[in-house]
């Protein structure tokens, strides 16, 4: 059987058998897939770093009708994040978009967009040696991609406009709440980090100096868009926590 070839981003491995690898990716052309890359966990193999968190390689591997697994014949490396690997808190930051990746993707559905913005993000967390924002921007992107972004100027429960009032959030309500409405246990979402959410819809990540969005604004987006994933997928962040240590 041919092998296929397509683009790829690794988003995690785990150890199979004494030698192998079990590969989740991205494929550019075919969605997320999982694969079986033998022999990479010997000394001498012939993945070298490419089996690297978000690696971007091009791959060539062999799929069989009767079985879930591919068959990675190849990968050549394409563009790779070493430098914010080797630091924890920018690692920590690439571990977020690997996980959020894999729950909100289902199996063998392309997704150029998301594909773009993995790149994107990864790209920027190396390049501004800092997780925070481009953080924010994948996380954001990724909801409204879903089609999970709720009204960020008016409550979900009353419609009341909030105007220069905060909004509420959690991970068990799908929107933002207002003061008269909110629950306890929520978080706000100040005036400012939805105006910044309006920035980051219009402008490009790689666009936005990070002199013009404040850590703390960032922080606040970021968490509500986390808890709206974590509402819509049904299942809590692991790499969440690790933000805090970050």
């Amino acid at each position: 059987m041919p092998a296929l070839e397509t683009e790829a981003i690794i988003l995690k491995t785990f150890p199979l058998g004494e030698a192998d690898r079990l590969v989740s990716f991205l494929s550019r052309t075919s969605g997320r897939m999982r694969g079986v890359a033998s022999g990479a966990r010997r000394l001498k193999n012939r993945y070298g770093s490419t089996l690297e968190l978000l690696a971007h390689v091009q791959m060539d591997y062999i799929e069989r009708e009767t079985r879930d697994l591919v068959r990675i014949q190849q990968c050549d490396l394409l563009e790779s994040f070493h430098a914010a690997q080797s630091e924890y808190a920018l690692a920590t930051g690439l571990a977020l978009i690997s996980e959020i990746t894999e729950m909100v993707l289902p199996e063998r559905e392309p997704a150029e967009a998301m594909f773009r913005l993995i790149l994107l993000a990864a790209g920027e967390i190396e390049r501004r040696k800092d997780w925070r924002l481009p953080a924010s921007y994948f996380a954001f992107w990724t909801v409204k991609l879903g089609g999970w972004l709720p009204p960020l100027e008016r409550c979900g429960k009353c419609g009341a406009v909030l105007g220069a009032r905060p909004g509420y959030h959690a991970s068990w309500s799908p929107g933002l709440l207002c003061e008269d409405c909110r629950r306890p246990g929520m978080q706000s979402l100040s005036p400012a980090a939805r105006k910044l959410a309006a920035v980051l819809k219009s402008e490009r990540l790689d666009k936005i100096a990070d002199a013009a969005v404040p850590a703390a604004l960032a922080a606040e987006l970021l968490a509500a868009a986390l808890d709206w994933i974590e509402h819509h997928t049904e299942r809590k962040l692991i790499t969440r926590g690790l933000l805090e240590t970050a």
